[in-house]
């Protein structure tokens, strides 16, 4: 039977990809807002509510999910989740006020939040230790393009299409990318048939951990219950909480923003709304690349980790205050750019924290519960916007600014040195 070189590249890649539609499917709404809203008539806050709604089933999922992907496997799980938020896309064509949008925004929540614990687990299985970072900047970067295709492909679709067949279209491009990616994920790297033996051999002994010697695959998943109980699976759910929020800040009211604060239509929305995320897809990759090249180079991994996390809050933390002060809207969209790419570097590092401390079943209940709780944070920031808005945007960003010490902070404290946790036998 045939062999395929950089097997674990192509699983990857097609993990970005299905990320990248993820994107162009959650994004659709907050682009088209301005006209859809025209249409049915609602406010800021009816906004925030459909938004919310979303970030609700987002966190149930986010846990749920992580067990799913442990219980049934990657190949599967992400069957499951593609199907639902890609049906759910394409059923906002049918919504017709907040109840509908809000109804069917909560069902793409569902399917969409599994994308990211199933990426988590799928790096631990695929990618041995010092690969992870990178392998996360590049599903992270699958995020990012995806949102920098999204607003000149959501308005051009929309000046064609209208806004409701737009949402089918947009829909069945995750049905589609189902094809490939059972065609090519058919085993893990131990049983899959085109694996070269070379590639097999280098995932799996890079598994191992630098402390024990001992494979990355321990028998007996932990419980939420167990996990709770170390300080390293708090440090992820309290990071994750306090990070993602300005992640979503930009995902969920960029587009408002512009409209908003400089007045542009969709037409000027997809011209410039995509720029602040080729900083994102530039973090993601460097904040990947950057760990796995300083252990390379004889960094421990606590070390790296933890650089390349305060790193990007060195990026953040300026640039959210700079940017709370942007009088043109040159000004800003850089300044977003430079704040997302910070956002990157740091997060691509925390998301691969759960395949750090622990390792097999457990990565994925972790990285789901990390999500949860990163959808609960957004869920809070979420609704204060319009509060904080009324007088101005400058409060927002301030607020994203006070988030980034507290999540670094969150990082430093409760995970300790980064390595794997000993767990009793």
């Amino acid at each position: 039977m045939k062999k395929i070189n950089g097997l674990r590249w192509w699983i990857i890649a097609l993990v970005a990809l299905a990320t990248v539609i993820n994107y162009i499917d959650r994004s659709a709404l907050a682009i088209m807002w301005p006209d859809i809203n025209k249409d049915i008539g609602l406010g800021k806050e009816q906004y925030a509510m459909i938004m919310t709604m979303f970030m609700i089933a987002y966190a149930i999922s986010q846990t749920l999910s992580g067990k799913l992907y442990d219980w049934i496997g990657t190949r599967m799980g992400f069957v499951i989740s593609i199907v639902v938020w890609s049906l759910s896309a394409a059923l906002h064509a049918v919504a017709r006020g907040a109840a509908s949008f809000s109804f069917f925004r909560f069902m793409l929540g569902l399917g969409e939040a599994g994308n990211w614990p199933g990426a988590t687990k799928s790096n631990a299985e695929w990618f041995p230790i010092h690969e992870r970072a990178f392998a996360q900047g590049i599903f992270n970067a699958g995020a990012s393009i995806g949102s920098i295709i999204s607003p000149p492909l959501i308005a051009v679709l929309y000046l064609l299409i209208g806004w409701k067949l737009t949402f089918v279209v947009i829909g069945g491009l995750g049905l589609l990318w189902i094809i490939p990616w059972l065609f090519v994920n058919r085993a893990l790297p131990g049983k899959h048939p085109w694996l070269t033996e070379e590639e097999k051999a280098y995932i799996l002994e890079g598994q191992k951990t630098v402390e024990s010697g001992k494979a990355d695959h321990p028998e007996r998943a932990l419980s939420w219950g167990e996990m709770l109980k170390y300080r390293q699976s708090w440090s992820v759910i309290v990071s994750r909480f306090l990070l993602d929020p300005i992640w979503w800040l930009f995902v969920i009211w960029l587009p408002i923003y512009l409209n908003d604060r400089f007045q542009f239509d969709i037409k000027q929305i997809g011209l410039s709304a995509w720029v602040p995320y080729v900083g994102a897809a530039t973090g993601s990759l460097f904040g990947g690349w950057l760990s796995g090249f300083l252990i390379h180079k004889g960094w421990n991994i606590d070390r790296a980790r933890k650089g390349t996390i305060l790193l990007g809050g060195l990026f953040m933390l300026p640039c959210l205050v700079f940017a709370a002060y942007a009088s043109t809207p040159v000004a800003a969209i850089l300044l977003i750019a430079l704040i997302l790419f910070g956002f990157q570097i740091s997060i691509n590092n925390i998301q691969t924290l759960p395949s750090d401390f622990f390792s097999g079943k457990t990565v994925g209940s972790l990285a789901g519960l990390g999500g949860t709780s990163a959808a609960l944070g957004t869920i809070i920031v979420t609704n204060l916007v319009p509060i904080l808005s009324r007088a101005g945007y400058t409060p927002v960003f301030l607020t994203g600014a006070l988030l980034v010490p507290l999540s670094i902070i969150a990082v430093l404290l409760l995970g300790g040195r980064i390595r794997r946790v000993d767990l009793p036998s």
